[in-house]
């Protein structure tokens, strides 16, 4: 413990010696520490000092948003967490009005912009925690669906999730983490890309049954009850340059008669003149169209015709690029 006081004595030298020299100044009323662990009495808290001032040691601390607490336990952010989701919930309330309130797609988009969000940000950190702590946050999310979805208060938790399309909260942290787990696997230049743990840690892992997890550990034990282990993470292609700046040859007899002052003749009379300079050529037809309720696209083969509908809220660059996509994957298979 000594050692590592020193340690931290002298980074906080050298970030005060920085900031002097580019004219920065650090306020030790505003400078805060926390001293983690989770054995009691084994060690005392270290006293680190700046321009003079000792550090005032905190039991918990925010930062980024997060609450950290002494213990890594994480309780505090969950309880702030929790209290400020209560708050929104009367939000909903009022918009559940049976006379005048929102439709059931309205209060849901609104749930999750202003409850939802909250409890997705920083879950790959707070998910370390214990399940009795992360439960605390579940009558919250059963609650905002209930109201959102009109169900009784009897209503089967279970069967709440499927009326309403959502997961529990557990399922939604794993997705996320796993999210969050399979972008670092795919970038070779992330700092944990390599990140093995320790034989010892391992070790002593194993032996304390009790202890929570690291990250990767659980990200591995989430995909083992998966039976997803054998995945293999393809690293992300990086390209510095935009695609529109790449070698890409294409052909436009249209490009100089704008639309508002070409007649449909001149465009019939080049049509039929590209035509019969690529008649050795298969034509093929793609199409995409957006209404207020509908997306959809279309691409026409000599010998058939495909089409399909896209999600609604598809917008219509998504439907042309994807009709442009389904051609040439028609054509190279």
């Amino acid at each position: 413990m000594n050692f590592i006081e020193r340690q931290l004595q002298n980074a906080v030298n050298s970030i005060q010696k920085w900031s002097i020299m580019n004219g920065f100044t650090l306020s030790t009323s505003k400078t805060a520490a926390v001293h983690f662990f989770r054995k009691r009495n084994l060690h005392l808290d270290p006293e680190i000092k700046l321009d003079g001032h000792s550090i005032q040691l905190l039991n918990e601390i925010r930062f980024l948003g997060v609450v950290f607490d002494k213990k890594s336990t994480f309780l505090p952010h969950v309880i702030s967490l929790r209290k400020k989701c209560e708050r929104s919930l009367n939000i909903l309330r009022v918009l559940s009005t049976t006379a005048w309130g929102a439709d059931r797609p309205s209060m849901m988009r609104i749930y999750m912009a202003i409850i939802l969000s909250k409890i997705d940000y920083g879950c790959v950190i707070y998910g370390s925690s214990r399940k009795t702590v992360l439960q605390r946050l579940d009558p919250v999310h059963h609650t905002a669906l209930r109201i959102c979805s009109g169900a009784f208060r009897t209503s089967p938790v279970k069967s709440l999730y499927v009326d309403s399309y959502e997961p529990s909260l557990s399922l939604r942290r794993q997705m996320l983490s796993l999210h969050f787990y399979f972008k670092i696997e795919s970038l070779p230049h992330h700092p944990f890309h390599n990140y093995q743990l320790r034989p010892f840690l391992i070790r002593l892992q194993e032996k304390r049954k009790s202890s929570m997890p690291i990250f990767f550990t659980r990200m591995r034990t989430i995909l083992s009850d998966l039976t997803l282990s054998y995945l293999n993470v393809s690293p992300h292609a990086t390209n510095n340059f935009p695609p529109w700046k790449n070698d890409f040859c294409y052909l436009n007899p249209f490009e100089h008669f704008p639309k508002n002052q070409t007649t449909d003749t001149i465009y019939q009379k080049l049509y039929f003149e590209h035509r019969s300079h690529y008649r050795t050529f298969t034509p093929i037809f793609t199409d995409g169209s957006k209404t207020s309720t509908d997306t959809s696209l279309a691409v026409v083969f000599p010998d058939k015709i495909l089409s399909f509908q896209l999600r609604q809220f598809c917008s219509i660059f998504t439907a042309e690029i994807t009709a442009v996509q389904l051609a040439l994957t028609n054509i190279l298979n």
